[in-house]
């Protein structure tokens, strides 16, 4: 049986159906006590703790009590360099902190009604009284969910189709904000902002910490750039234009009609395969960013061990680098596509391709009526061998 993500909660009394229809990418939201008596999973200082890690992106923007105005430093930090900020008007932030504290990344299941693929990461931002980024768009749908302390934000309502940027700053700051609605977020509240909708949030005390579930939307430069270079890696290197049945032209400087046809069917076989470009789609979208890899475990697990741990009431959850996610075949056979590379299964395993995407936290109960299949066994135990998935301790 496929497990059923957890109800979500974050949008109050609408449904995942609603909201679609009448906020995704159309207008914000603000859904009160989304998740009523939330506390934050980490504290600033842990939080700065991981702004000083030597993988970890982080930034700091001081708006005041820098070198200059709107001052963007990069990570990674040292403990002194917090030391030496000024008690106000500063940010820190620290991208893809789910992946490095599933406290963290279990906040994912709460938006497991859109499609895993397209949730980035959750970037914790820590600032003290009037910390800010600024007035500013992003091209990305977003979820603002307040961890502790307060922030004003002020929106627009409307996408902005050809933003002002003040000039000569380290951080781009829209230079005509106007607020149209102002709002104050505590802890449990969140904020839906559509793309390109113009936000300004400001801490309102000392310990204002914001989780923000950003979403992928890559550029369709991005896209067919990638496509195009996946499909030249598949093209035989020695092939080449051939007119063996070559006929005397009566105008040596036209390109005839022959030679258009050959080329145009060349290009069109590259976009006309449905199945190669599901198969690149599947594999672009699942290799991690910032060039990282997974990190199988010290000591690879055997398929007996595995059964026992689940069998004792130890579930999974994806590796600290670990992008899954799969294609249902007509024939119902399935891919897995697990960080850019792929792993065909039997429509048997169907079932275990929908159980290992798109969930945080995989129960125990879930993955144990399976046990018997040995396929079953033995594609956990090598997604857990290659680091794609690891033992859960919650």
């Amino acid at each position: 049986m496929q497990p059923t993500p957890p109800t979500s909660s974050v949008l109050g009394d609408r449904s995942p159906t609603d909201f679609l229809d009448t906020y995704w990418q159309s207008r914000p939201l603000v859904v009160r006590d989304a998740l009523p008596d939330f506390r934050s999973p980490l504290s600033p200082e842990e939080l700065a703790g991981l702004a000083c890690e030597d993988d970890v992106a982080s930034r700091l923007i001081l708006k005041e009590g820098g070198e200059h105005p709107w001052e963007l430093r990069h990570g990674p930090f040292a403990s002194a360099d917090f030391l030496d900020l000024p008690a106000t008007h500063w940010t820190l932030l620290v991208q893809e902190v789910d992946r490095l504290l599933p406290e963290v990344g279990a906040l994912l299941d709460h938006f497991r009604f859109l499609p895993a693929w397209r949730l980035d990461d959750v970037m914790v931002s820590y600032a003290p009284t009037h910390g800010t980024v600024g007035p500013h768009i992003d091209n990305y749908d977003v979820f603002l969910l307040q961890g502790a302390g307060h922030r004003r934000w002020q929106i627009g309502t409307e996408p902005v189709e050809d933003e002002q940027i003040v000039p000569d700053l380290d951080v781009r700051i829209l230079a005509d904000f106007e607020a149209e609605e102002e709002f104050v977020l505590g802890p449990g509240d969140l904020l839906y902002l559509p793309p390109r909708v113009a936000h300004h949030g400001v801490a309102t005390d000392d310990q204002c910490m914001t989780y923000s579930i950003g979403f992928r939307a890559p550029r369709h430069q991005a896209l067919v750039a990638n496509f195009l270079q996946h499909a030249i890696e598949t093209i035989d290197p020695d092939a080449r234009y051939s007119d063996s049945a070559l006929d005397p032209v009566d105008h040596p400087g036209e390109i005839h009609d022959d030679a258009r046809r050959k080329v145009r069917r060349l290009l069109r076989r590259l976009v006309h395969d449905d199945d190669a470009i599901d198969q690149w789609l599947g594999q672009y979208l699942t290799r991690p960013g910032r060039d990282r890899e997974a990190v199988p475990p010290s000591t690879p697990v055997t398929n007996e061990e595995l059964v026992e741990t689940l069998r004792a009431g130890h579930g999974l959850r994806p590796g600290p680098v670990s992008r899954l996610a799969f294609i249902e075949h007509d024939d119902g056979s399935t891919t897995l596509f697990a960080n850019g590379s792929s792993i065909d299964l039997a429509p048997s395993l169907t079932h275990a391709a929908r159980l290992v995407t798109g969930r945080q936290q995989i129960p125990s109960d879930a993955l144990t009526p399976h046990l018997d299949d040995d396929a079953f066994v033995d594609l956990l135990t090598t997604l857990i061998n290659d680091g794609l998935l690891e033992w859960d301790a919650a």
